[in-house]
């Protein structure tokens, strides 16, 4: 929210510098995220214009006559201060009227005036342009000096005309200080929906520097005929519509606001339209109360059919009947949710409750008389309808914050004397007030012992009502504890803890000691799952890859590059959890895979570097058959490619791809430092993979996942820019959890030397070696330590359907130190257990 200090000042004294205020404010909860400088020294903004107090002053216009050599021009005498008057050649079309009236001294015309070497924008281009001010000749008369258009000053775009003030100055008076002011942008999170006004930052800075606030006047002159029976409300829902009040103005005169009040509204981010929308724009941004007018004429010409020509008006809020539909003040026609509240008569719909107006029932050129409407909405609601229309309006945004029901009457009021003054209107007397659901204040009590207790501070009883009270809580001191009752635009006020939140605001958060928890702690409980988690990952860390984390949100034309068909890319039948209102149309349902996303990943860094070696632990989401709620899977993806090692002068500089045997390597040490076994891989086909050059992981007889190399159009369709293999596995992350046991056995390193022993075999080719070495692990028994696969072998020396495998073999005792008859006889054991199982016979 844009906050002027001008405006701010009317209701609050400002002491303090305004960044001293803005830190003030900060620490106190209430964040402000920037300061606006218009005119005035402040910021870092090297293209924001300052107006030279020197240079830039407000000049008195006294005569206005024609240029002598041009009509469209003309010569305007004004005092700005100095020994003599200045005359000043303008083209501005707003002074025509003026000429040869003589002095029009009386006609009070101010406007800023801008003297030779004044830095201005340049009116005639487009954006912000600086420009030094220059004496040049215009048709045949020096000009030195300049009346300034809104444009030239920052304050606008318009450029039609000079800018005249409203109101009286002395000429030579600085523009700094009649127009000059810094803006608060504050960032409204939902806790501080009360800060959504001007007056709401008022309250805040009284509380803070200790001033008062001065409330804007609620009176209102109430002159025209009664207007019961006139209009009739009805709310079918009052926990959505807690109250709604109306009052009827007449005779308004639609013209532009007055200056003072574009002004506001421009530096507060709001662009004026005629007086009457200015006004309810107004008295929402002043308040934080959103109101809306309705052409009053029209509502009638509607109850004339429903009810007659002297029935009443009949407002009614409801919620949409079956297909009912709506087009809003933006155009849209606009198909209703069963839950979205609207304002309407028996004719039909008139308005989104505390959204947004209909197209049918706005203030048109031709109003002159209206409905001002001033209501409650329940935040929740509007909050979601808001959600499910796609609509952002600043009064959705006040609404669906909260807003507390008895601002509803103020608003009306407020609003509604401002339309007698500023537009001529006549407010008839009453005000239509449906209150059926009234909130009960909120009261706690609170002790000085509670606030220590949660606020490591020791503020006495009075103290702590001393700084309640600044914030308009109603404090009462029975002794050993304060009543508190919550003012009522304190929406977030509902235990005892929001209460000391308040006495430490006060106090200042900056000034809270830094103190130890004196509370008993709750009973620390682990959290398996995901203490298992963060091994997995320390580990994948250790083995030289990277975590990588990505959008849970995709879409199907993404995941469908995944899958390959003989027509090409195939899409993933299983139907996704969609989202019913996604906030961009490439992030719309929940993912299948999270390997679509890694390889996005990889593709955006190929063009960088080489070597990628990337991995990230998530959920998955499948649509459930049983029920409404979807099922939350596991799963672990690793994506490598690249080099094996870098470069180096050390070494050959063999250029070395990682291959499927590196992505094997990284899962089986993986599941070796979480103490997994049982991970066996049998050759298998999978439309993301290269034919021949794919795996189906099983763990203990369960699939585990599937892993290997990325078929080529794979590669192609995510555009890895690679030449090397791109490695890839996705894996049941649930399935490999439940296997890492609680606890597992250690054995001490052994004091007796270690025996090495090679080993070579010939076996059938449809043996893999994961099965010999399983059998040499068995027959060995606990002297074996480590099998080593170190060379394959296909050739003249070996049987055609054979291979030669050799093996380094690590024996070692943890009680002698072992001979060589000792190893001879686990070696048979071994040659026995392979030529039984396996038809493995030894290499001669």
């Amino acid at each position: 929210m844009l906050v002027p200090i001008s405006w701010l000042k009317d209701y609050v004294d400002i002491t303090l510098p305004v960044e001293e205020l803005a830190e003030k404010l900060t620490i106190a909860g209430v964040e402000v995220e920037h300061i606006d400088y218009v005119g005035i020294p402040g910021g870092n903004d090297k293209n924001r214009l300052v107006w030279d107090r020197d240079k830039v002053l407000v000049g008195h216009i006294r005569k206005v006559e024609q240029h002598p050599n041009a009509d469209r021009l003309v010569l305007a005498t004004v005092d700005y201060g100095g020994a003599e008057n200045e005359v000043t050649v303008t083209g501005a079309p707003n002074l025509f009227p003026y000429v040869g009236q003589g002095d029009i001294s009386p006609l009070k015309l101010y406007s800023p005036f801008a003297m030779e070497g004044a830095i201005l924008y340049d009116g005639h281009k487009e954006g912000q342009v600086k420009t030094k001010l220059k004496g040049r000749p215009l048709r045949g008369i020096h000009n030195r000096c300049m009346l300034c258009s809104e444009k030239e000053l920052g304050l606008s775009d318009e450029h039609e005309g000079i800018m005249i003030l409203e109101g009286e100055y002395t000429p030579g008076t600085p523009l700094q200080d009649v127009l000059g002011d810094a803006v608060l942008s504050i960032d409204i999170i939902p806790n501080i929906a009360r800060c959504a006004s001007i007056v709401g930052v008022a309250r805040e800075v009284a509380a803070l520097t200790g001033q008062q606030v001065r409330y804007p006047s609620y009176d209102v002159r109430q002159e025209g005929p009664l207007v019961d029976g006139k209009v009739v409300i009805t709310t079918e829902n009052p926990d959505l519509n807690p109250r709604f009040t109306a009052m009827v103005i007449t005779g308004v005169e639609q013209k532009p606001s007055p200056q003072w009040m574009q002004r506001r509204l421009r530096l507060a981010g709001q662009r004026p339209i005629n007086v009457v929308v200015d006004i309810s724009n107004y008295v929402m941004l002043e308040m934080g109360e959103p109101n809306h007018t309705f052409d009053y004429d029209y509502l009638r010409g509607r109850a004339d059919v429903y009810n007659g020509l002297d029935g009443p008006i009949h407002l009614i809020t409801r919620l949409p009947q079956d297909g009912e539909k709506l087009t809003t003040l933006d155009g849209e026609t606009r198909d209703l949710p069963p839950t979205t509240i609207l304002v309407t008569d028996p004719a039909g719909g008139l308005s989104l409750g505390g959204i947004m107006g209909g197209e049918t029932s706005e203030i048109s050129d031709h109003t002159t008389n209206v409905l001002l409407e001033a209501a409650s909405w329940n935040f929740i609601n509007i909050r979601r309808s808001m959600s499910l229309l796609k609509i952002n309006s600043e009064a959705g945004f006040r609404f669906s914050r909260g807003v507390h029901p008895s601002q509803s009457v103020l608003g009306a009021k407020r609003a509604a004397e401002l339309l007698r003054q500023l537009a001529g209107g006549t407010v008839w007397q009453g005000i239509i007030d449906y209150y059926p659901l009234p909130p009960q204040p909120v009261t706690l009590k609170l002790t000085a012992a509670e606030v220590q207790r949660i606020g490591g501070i020791s503020p006495s009883h009075a103290e702590i009502k001393q700084m309640l009270e600044a914030l308009e809580f109603t404090v009462e001191d029975k002794g050993n504890h304060l009543l508190v009752t919550a003012p009522d635009h304190r929406l977030d006020i509902e235990f005892t803890n929001d209460l000391v939140e308040e006495v430490c605001r006060m106090y200042g958060y900056d000034k809270l000691p830094a103190t130890e928890m004196s509370d008993t702690l709750p009973p620390q409980r682990a959290n398996t799952r995901l203490e298992q988690e963060e091994r997995i990952k320390d580990s994948l860390v250790q083995l030289g890859l990277q975590e990588i984390i990505t959008y849970r949100l995709t879409t199907p034309e993404r995941e469908g590059k995944l899958l390959l068909s003989e027509e090409g890319i195939a899409a993933d039948e299983r139907p996704y959890v969609t989202l019913a209102n996604p906030i961009t149309v490439d992030r719309a349902v929940m993912r299948h895979s999270l390997l679509a996303a890694a390889l996005e990943i990889a593709a955006a860094n190929s063009r960088f570097q080489e070597h990628m070696a990337l991995f990230e632990v998530g959920q998955i989401y499948l649509a459930s058959e049983e029920g409404a709620l979807h099922d939350e899977l596991g799963r672990l993806s690793l994506v490598m490619t690249g080099p094996r090692r870098q470069l180096s002068w050390q070494e050959n500089n063999q250029d070395e791809a990682l291959d499927f045997f590196d992505l094997k390597g990284v899962i089986e040490m993986l599941l070796a430092d979480l103490h997994v076994e049982g991970l066996t891989l049998e050759a298998a086909a999978h439309p993301t993979f290269r034919p021949g050059r794919t795996a189906r992981a099983l763990l203990d007889g369960h699939q585990l996942g599937w892993m290997g190399e990325m078929h080529p159009l794979v590669v192609e369709g995510f555009d890895i820019r690679t030449e090397r293999p791109v490695l890839a596995a996705e894996l049941d992350l649930d399935l490999l959890l439940s296997q890492i046991p609680a606890g597992y056995h250690t054995e001490p390193v052994s004091n007796y030397p270690a025996v090495h022993e090679d080993l070579a075999l010939v076996v059938d080719k449809t043996v893999s070696a994961a099965e010999v070495a399983a059998q040499m692990q068995r027959a060995g028994g606990f002297l074996l330590k480590n099998v080593e696969l170190f060379d394959i072998y296909e050739g003249r020396q070996i049987a055609p359907g054979k291979k030669s495998l050799a093996y380094h073999l690590t024996f070692q005792s943890p009680g002698k130190t072992l001979t060589d008859k000792d190893t001879q006889k686990q070696r048979k054991r071994i040659l026995k257990q392979l030529a039984y199982h396996l038809g493995a016979r030894l290499r001669e």
